[in-house]
């Protein structure tokens, strides 16, 4: 067995008979190498099959040239386009992703947090498990840029780049209000996360504001996260028994609000099975507008989240912190504000923007 060997600088050097030095100016398109010669080493290049040594152009560079993504779920519809935004924007300025999950483990996001540290990326993009966030306060007192994606932590002094939970909801809430509800509940996760206590907030304010009063606490939560495994971040069965257990109680409200569109799968099959019919007897919202939201019969009104305009805006200011062009700039709180998607689980016919 023939063993293999990385094709080194010294190899293509040898092969077309110029200096190593001529070599690594003409790859690095220095304008001391003619046209003809900086092509000729860029062909031979290729066909040996060399391949740039990301790190040790790291340790002449002083640049990693990678930056850290920390999520806590791919399998999220939202994350996943994140990723995939935050990939191609960082291409495009040339660094490379670390992609870090933590399943919500408070243990494994302390470990991220230690890994990127210890692998000296040039900044990082956190979607952290909320709680103690000592450990993330670690990255830029050590010169590692962060900014924290779609959960704060108001009390640290980080960047953070997310969502509008509190206006979405309170929006899409008042949106049914104003289609007739006058009772209403919302299954929200069971997570001690901003963004679930920040859709709770926007739901309870708009039925404060429309005088709507209820004798039960109005926003249930979802056990879908007690689970072993989180290969998925939601399961539509604990919210189709929810539903189930408020429709055999017999005190069904107008309409029901999800704090994601998988909760909303089975509120919709509790009701069809209890012949009750999403649009006319029950309205249903939802959060997420993920791609089957749609094709749901009825079509289910939702909340469009902007993943690709946060992700974009989030590399961008890491990449504004690495470069340090912003002096001793104070941390930014960036919310971006959701597309409210009309369908007809609501009866309406017209989407309007939050």
């Amino acid at each position: 067995m023939v063993e293999s060997r990385r094709v080194t600088l010294k190899d293509i050097a040898k092969s077309l008979g110029v200096s190593v030095n001529t070599v690594s100016r003409a790859l690095a398109d220095k304008d001391s190498v003619s046209e003809d010669t900086r092509a000729k080493i860029k062909a031979e290049a290729a066909r040996l099959g060399y391949v740039p040594n990301s790190m040790a152009r790291s340790l002449v560079l002083g640049s990693a040239m990678t930056l850290g993504l920390v999520i806590t779920n791919p399998s999220n519809p939202f994350y996943a386009q994140l990723i995939s935004t935050i990939e191609q924007r960082g291409r495009t300025h040339g660094y490379s992703l670390m992609l870090l999950v933590t399943e919500e483990s408070p243990e494994v996001d302390r470990k991220a947090a230690e890994t990127l540290l210890r692998w000296g990326v040039d900044g990082a993009l956190v979607v952290p498990v909320q709680g103690e966030g000592e450990h993330w306060a670690r990255l830029p007192e050590s010169g590692i840029p962060m900014v924290c994606l779609n959960r704060d932590f108001p009390a640290l002094d980080l960047d953070f780049v997310g969502v509008d939970y509190h206006h979405a909801s309170f929006q899409a809430t008042r949106h049914l209000i104003e289609g007739g509800a006058r009772s209403l509940c919302l299954l929200e996760e069971d997570l001690p996360i901003s963004p679930v206590a920040e859709r709770s907030a926007g739901f309870r304010k708009a039925l404060t504001e429309a005088g709507i009063t209820s004798s039960e606490d109005p926003v249930i939560s979802v056990p879908t996260r007690r689970r072993e495994s989180l290969a998925l971040p939601w399961e539509p069965a604990d919210a189709y028994r929810l539903a189930q257990d408020i429709v055999n109680r017999g005190d069904l409200p107008d309409a029901v609000m999800v704090g994601n569109d998988y909760f909303a799968l089975g509120v919709y099959r509790a009701l069809t099975e209890a012949g009750l019919r999403v649009g006319d007897d029950v309205l249903v919202g939802g959060f997420g507008d993920h791609p089957f939201s749609a094709y749901l019969s009825p079509g289910l009104t939702t909340v469009r989240l902007p993943a690709a305009e946060i992700g974009t805006a989030a590399v961008d200011l890491l990449l504004q912190r690495i470069r340090g062009n912003d002096g001793n700039a104070v941390a930014e709180k960036r919310r971006e504000r959701c597309e409210l998607v009309v369908r007809a689980s609501s009866r309406a016919s017209k989407g309007t923007t939050t």
